[in-house]
């Protein structure tokens, strides 16, 4: 048994008792009130939900096993001459909760290495996919592809133990990850770099590996750690963690719950975000000849969008703040990308869109998000390829839910199964019986 493998087994062995305790003993404990509003309007803020990973803290943003953004950069260890901590590091993060040793990273970088060779029938099916198919579609369908090699499945159908179910999905997650991103840049060379595949570097780890076969030099490979850590998980409810999480809740395998996540993420409401913002930012540029305005010019731009619409990155349903995850890959830009003009326009939308913002009184949190910033980093190294980003954020969500579904068969969590009310039983609550 791996090192991962072994220091999860002994965590859930820790854990598994509380959430037996509290569901024998508290069962009936009350923890929330739901009111009609919540339930027509996207079950918004109902806790419902349970999730060790990470949690969304309103006003430090993301937490990951309880640390900040900046905590989490400082304290997992990096590879010599490196900006970012690895992206196997991290996992290793999320799925104990303990800081790994280098040792440690390193043996899930060779752990990864040794379940990365992406079998060939994928390649084919992504092969013989119509020239314009989404990413996404290619990449949900390449994972699903891989189903009929889930080690859980054959060993449910074997009759293992629910107990142990965790191991398999364990095992089927580290297979999935590894494989991701030669998946992911397969399908980016292939639809549009005229299908000139560069093959895997199995020297490289994680992020490296996956600039490298993007054909992107350094410090992309700074990029995509940070990229796919920032992404990793943002509590259990968005759209794409809870359907991975609901998929795998009827013992659907790991590849059956990771293409169901995709296929939400896809949407426009969740994962597209950051190619809206950086359509907006091409139009704005547009709009001022291409030219670095000053800031009064911007914000007499800003004054003048907000009579008829919104400033796209701006203002989240959750934090009271800066999004952190906004705040590190603006750390990067003003030391890698100081000068590029888009960034400039970034950067001048970050000094003015607040205070007028909170001024106009437009958003309980005017300060940017996640999405105001990401896609800028993409198209300045080259990525310019707009439906290409979301496939990016799949990789790293990836993980997280990954991780969340490891844990949710650890703990023996059932399948979901909320309870429906019709119309008419919603009036009766609100208007009386009659």
């Amino acid at each position: 048994m791996s090192g991962l493998k072994l220091k999860l087994q002994e965590k859930i062995q820790v854990e598994k008792p509380r959430t037996e305790k509290l569901l024998k003993e508290y069962a009936n404990v009350k923890v929330d009130e739901v009111n009609i509003g919540q339930i027509i309007g996207g079950m918004r803020d109902i806790k419902s939900l349970v999730t060790d990973v990470s949690y969304l803290d309103p006003f430090e943003g993301i937490r990951f096993r309880g640390l900040t953004i900046p905590e989490v950069f400082e304290k997992l260890p990096k590879d010599a001459g490196n900006e970012m901590p690895s992206v196997e590091g991290f996992f290793y993060f999320l799925l104990t909760g303990d800081i790994p040793t280098t040792k440690e990273v390193d043996e899930v970088k060779e752990e990864f290495n040794s379940r990365s060779k992406v079998p060939d029938f994928v390649f084919n099916i992504l092969k013989s996919m119509p020239a314009d198919s989404h990413p996404m579609t290619m990449f949900s369908a390449a994972i699903l592809s891989m189903n009929k090699d889930s080690l859980f499945v054959k060993k449910y159908h074997e009759g293992v133990k629910k107990a142990v179910y965790w191991e398999y999905y364990y095992e089927d997650a580290m297979n999935l990850l590894a494989k991701l991103p030669e998946i992911a840049a397969f399908i980016y060379r292939l639809k549009y770099r005229n299908g000139d595949i560069i093959p895997p570097d199995p020297k490289l780890d994680f992020g490296a590996n996956f600039a490298h076969m993007m054909g992107i030099s350094k410090p992309y490979d700074e990029v995509a750690r940070m990229y796919f850590i920032l992404h990793s998980d943002h509590e259990s409810g968005n759209v794409s963690a809870h359907t991975g999480h609901l998929v795998a809740s009827a013992l659907s395998d790991i590849f059956y719950a990771i293409s169901a996540m995709l296929n939400g993420l896809a949407g426009p409401l969740h994962g597209l975000a950051n190619e809206e913002v950086l359509r907006w930012l091409h139009g704005v540029m547009e709009k001022m000849g291409g030219k670095v305005p000053t800031e009064e010019e911007m914000k007499n731009f800003v004054y003048e969008t907000l009579k008829t619409g919104v400033i796209p990155g701006y203002g989240h349903a959750v934090l009271r703040k800066t999004d952190p995850r906004y705040m590190a890959q603006r750390e990067f830009c003003l030391k890698h990308l100081p000068n590029d003009t888009l960034f400039k326009y970034v950067d001048l939308l970050f000094k003015v869109v607040p205070p007028i913002l909170l001024e106009q009184g437009k958003a309980k949190n005017p300060w940017p998000n996640v999405d105001a910033q990401s896609g800028v980093i993409q198209w300045y190294y080259g990525v310019k390829e707009y439906e290409f980003y979301t496939v990016l954020f799949g990789i790293g969500r990836a993980l997280g839910v990954c991780s969340n579904i490891i844990w949710a068969r650890a703990l023996g969590y059932p399948i979901e199964r909320p309870k429906s009310l019709t119309t008419a039983m919603l009036e009766e609550v609100a208007f009386g019986k009659k």
